[in-house]
């Protein structure tokens, strides 16, 4: 049997999911506005439920994301930067052998290790402050995994994974010459 007002019905219901549709086209777009959009600090793959909050190490990165990248103000996962250069591996750090830098606690795996660091941290900690280098190279920040690392002309770089890292591997001058322009104004988008 059919309702006696089918015609008025389906017109209702068209309309209304028409109107329903451009309401959420409306909400989805954000307004025009004079402010630059928030920075993206995880892979655009990466849920935000994944991501790890980074605390606050530095002044120097006003309005932004900290200088060096710290979970609970430890740099680099705690793990120990100078291992990757004298082991050719990630290798944990420990609580018992530290050193303040940058804002951020380092840890390393013997107090041989920290005392290289301190006596040149420039030399051991990894570009961009430790952030991914190939989320650097693409104009954000994203944590790291520290098993995600290459050395190259004596400067340690970290990826946010393996995966992110053979992309990256691709075209490693290529890069890091765009990560070295948006590094660290990438830090305060």
């Amino acid at each position: 049997m059919r309702h006696p007002n089918w015609k008025t019905a389906i017109t209702t219901l068209l309309l209304g999911m028409s109107l329903l549709a451009s309401c959420s086209q409306t909400a989805s777009t954000p307004p025009a506005s004079d402010e630059p959009a928030a920075s993206v600090t995880a892979p655009p793959s990466e849920s935000v439920a994944d991501e790890t909050a980074t605390e606050t190490v530095s002044s120097e990165a006003a309005a932004g994301e900290p200088e060096i990248f710290a979970e609970n103000n430890i740099a680099i996962k705690g793990t120990d930067p100078v291992a990757y250069f004298t082991q050719g591996e990630a290798v944990p750090g420990s609580a018992d052998y530290t050193y303040d830098w940058q804002g951020a606690t380092w840890q390393f795996a013997s107090a041989e290790h920290r005392d290289l660091f301190a006596a040149n941290p420039e030399q051991y900690a990894p570009q961009y402050g430790g952030y991914c280098a190939w989320a650097v190279s693409q104009g954000y920040t994203a944590p790291i995994d520290p098993q995600a690392w290459k050395i190259v002309e004596g400067r340690l770089y970290l990826n946010y994974d393996k995966r992110v890292q053979q992309r990256w591997s691709r075209d490693i001058p290529g890069n890091i010459a765009k990560a070295d322009q948006n590094w660290p104004a990438v830090l305060s988008q």
